[in-house]
């Protein structure tokens, strides 16, 4: 059974799917009507969907870069190779979200939902996810450079290979957090920081409950 959305006209180019809620934005909203016609990925680089509803949708290889997307919902959606630098997901729920090869540089993720996500060979830098919930996410031989983890949910979340040259502080959770990734991180202790990285940072990450394994850095 098809979900409406407003004045939403029905499409045969998406299977038969439809955003839930379309945003506030009418111009955002009318390019989705209108890309629900088109082939190919979304291009709303630097438009406003936030508050809409995009759950179960494929946006594989859409254009999002700048695009507002705070509050927005994307459960179980797919952005299999779009670029998001940039966009601003403040709030937004990107839980079990396949993150696939996408390009998130610059991009806003606080207080972001995560959880269960899939960050595959994905580009995290400059990204700020303060608050984010990355619970049982999987970051696979993904780049996470100078990311913003202070305040974030890192509970049993998966690192495979990862860079993981990110801020954490006191308040980063990372119980269960598992896997490998290579340093430095940069700890914030009250007014202090420090650079970990090798046995002293993963001896940091034990202390909070995780078992992540801090490898060598790579050779060139």
């Amino acid at each position: 059974m098809k979900r409406t959305a407003g004045q939403m006209m029905p499409s045969g180019t998406r299977n038969g799917w439809l955003p839930s809620r379309l945003p506030p934005d009418e111009a955002a909203a009318q390019r989705l009507r209108e890309w629900l016609e088109e082939e190919g990925g979304l291009d709303a680089a630097g438009i406003d969907l936030s508050g809409a509803d995009l759950s179960h949708g494929n946006f594989s290889e859409s254009w999002l870069t700048d695009a507002k997307l705070m509050n927005t919902k994307l459960v179980d959606a797919d952005l299999y190779r779009s670029d998001t630098q940039g966009a601003d997901f403040t709030g937004a729920d990107l839980t079990r979200c396949s993150l696939v090869r996408v390009t998130m540089d610059n991009a806003v993720l606080v207080n972001a939902v995560l959880d269960g996500a899939e960050l595959v060979k994905a580009s995290l830098c400059d990204v700020d996810a303060s608050g984010a919930s990355c619970r049982g996410t999987k970051f696979v031989d993904t780049f996470l450079i100078n990311t913003n983890f202070r305040n974030a949910d890192l509970r049993d979340a998966v690192f495979e290979e990862n860079s993981f040259e990110v801020l954490l502080d006191e308040e980063t959770r990372m119980e269960g957090a598992s896997g490998t990734v290579f340093g430095p991180a940069v700890v914030i202790e009250g007014q202090a920081s420090r650079e970990l990285s090798g046995d002293a940072l993963e001896q940091w990450i034990r202390d909070k409950g995780g078992k992540l394994r801090v490898l060598s850095p790579r050779r060139a």
